[in-house]
């Protein structure tokens, strides 16, 4: 059996971080994780090839080599998705697809011969007994959860790895909290399920036997959801594997923010290599804390954790959203004024975008204010529901919060803050040969020389050349401003126009949608 595995493109989103690779020759963030994990799990006899549309064109010669496409995506890998499934069709290949985009809407989806929805250690084996029978059915849902001590390491050799800034490894899946606005849940559940220690070795291993020597993403959505596993097992032999292997990795990964509570854990991170966090900041009130039931945060004072957690060796980035219920008119100052006294560099400001399968998606609907989605993610200025505040004013006002965070003077300035702060106990040896001269090359031509704002990038290259120990991510962090301001910039003028959602303008026990929008625009 010929096997196609086929990951569709990202477009230009402020998590792609193009622009920014660019610098390196690289030609997207990480490998398909999961994909690659899916080929593991396919009879070893299989022929399978990668085709990452990020890196690479997808070849019709590809498609009709293959006796089975296999698409796993994201939602906001949609288009690209749609594109390559409607190839397939042309050419006559057979579809498998499964992944976050046809799991939350299937019945989008019902020209793929076979969706396999769900966790695929616990579906896969099922579709495929199926299928070697001849008798493979149109829909697979997986019932539970998977026991990820069964998960296999991904077939790391069907991909280009030099293709990449960073390579993934899962340590955990699973949320304990329950946010009403985040689908991990619905995707994962509340039970946290880990590898062992001997996986998560194996893995990294594997890696360096590859030759890579740069930053792994460990990509758990709660990497602290087992703390007390985490200290007694994982972080003391990541500790012991780094140490032996001269420190050739560094970490970053996800968290929240009760990470701040525990200076062991915190302690035991940085030892162990981990120099960066994605912490769920999201608001600043304890009332939008309470109404998107976001319990870590509550009662907290969140630039002091932050300062701590930074203060073990961590940057920390985080995730910030506007358009809640409760947000008063003064969040857009009030959220400017926060990130830039914290040293936030890396502020994720997206407008909130309820996803399919979430209480938030739910409860809105049947309030009649979900709206057709018309962008692909949260900071590509559209909206999916009619918020509380008037639209005109909230995208208005998101639009400003990140043009200004982003606008090089105050960027600059939060990068020195940052440095100021955060104190690595460790340096991971990561970054060398001629791709990273070529990245500080392509920095220094692009800011330093075409760049209009060169004079402030001028200023910070003097005081890196001053704090040589930091130069590395210094300049790192000025090439993803670089990115992150030509996202924000591509933007259209205009939001996308609005419009009632399909799905729910035919119900007839929902309000009148007009009536509705001019009741909360008044509010």
């Amino acid at each position: 059996m010929r096997i196609l595995l086929v990951s569709p493109d990202l477009p230009a989103t402020f998590w792609s971080l193009k622009h920014a690779l660019a610098f390196m020759s690289k030609s997207a963030l990480v490998p398909p994780l999961g994909l690659l994990t899916v080929a593991a799990m396919l009879p070893p006899d299989w022929d399978k090839r990668l085709v990452d549309m990020a890196c690479a064109d997808l070849r019709d010669e590809d498609i009709r080599w293959a006796d089975y496409v296999f698409i796993s995506a994201m939602v906001v890998q949609r288009e690209s998705a749609r594109e390559a499934i409607d190839r397939c069709r042309r050419l006559g290949a057979k579809v498998v697809a499964g992944g976050p985009l046809f799991t939350a809407a299937p019945e989008q989806f019902d020209d793929v011969d076979h969706l396999v929805l769900g966790e695929a250690e616990v579906i896969l084996p099922e579709f495929l007994r199926d299928l070697e029978a001849g008798r493979a059915a149109h829909l697979y849902r997986a019932e539970g959860w998977a026991d990820l001590k069964r998960t296999p390491a991904p077939l790391w050799e069907l991909a280009d790895v030099n293709r990449y800034g960073v390579l993934p490894i899962q340590y955990s899946r699973g949320c304990p909290f329950d946010c009403e606005f985040c689908d991990v849940t619905t995707l994962f559940g509340h039970e946290v399920r880990t590898k062992t220690v001997e996986q998560v070795l194996d893995e990294l291993d594997r890696l360096h036997a590859l030759g890579w020597r740069r930053e792994v993403f460990f990509v758990d959505d709660n990497f602290i959801s087992h703390r007390s596993r985490l200290k007694r097992e994982l972080l003391p032999a990541l500790i012991a594997w780094m140490e032996r292997h001269r420190y050739p990795f560094s970490f970053y990964t996800q968290a929240s923010i009760n990470l701040a509570d525990d200076e062991e854990l915190m302690k035991l991170m940085g030892e162990a290599g981990f120099e960066c966090v994605f912490v769920g900041i999201e608001t600043l009130s304890d009332a939008t804390f309470a109404e998107c039931n976001k319990v870590q945060n509550k009662g907290r004072d969140l630039a002091t954790c932050i300062r701590k957690i930074q203060q073990f060796g961590m940057q920390v980035q985080a995730g910030f959203i506007l358009g809640f219920d409760s947000d008063p008119p003064t969040i857009f100052d009030d959220l400017i004024e926060f990130i830039q006294a914290s040293g936030v560099v890396t502020a994720m400001v997206g407008l909130l975008r309820p996803p399919r399968g979430t209480r938030l998606y739910e409860r809105l609907a049947r309030e009649g204010r979900l709206l057709e989605p018309t962008g692909h993610d949260n900071t590509d200025g559209s909206l999916n529901f009619v918020p509380a505040m008037k639209s005109e004013d909230l995208i208005a006002g998101w639009r400003r919060v990140v043009a200004t965070l982003y606008a090089p003077p105050r960027y600059y300035a939060r990068i020195w803050k940052f440095i100021e702060t955060w104190k690595p106990l460790h340096k991971a040896r990561v970054g060398n040969g001629w791709r990273d001269v070529q990245g500080l090359l392509m920095t220094i031509y692009h800011l330093g020389i075409r760049d209009k704002h060169r004079r402030q990038f001028w200023r910070l290259f003097a005081w890196c050349v001053r704090h040589p120990r930091d130069q590395h991510t210094i300049l790192t962090l000025a090439a993803l401003g670089h990115h992150f301001r030509r996202v924000f910039a591509d933007l259209p003028a205009q939001p996308a126009h609005e419009k009632p959602a399909g799905i729910w303008k035919k119900r007839t026990d929902l309000p009148d949608f007009d009536a509705l929008r001019a009741e909360w625009d008044r509010k």
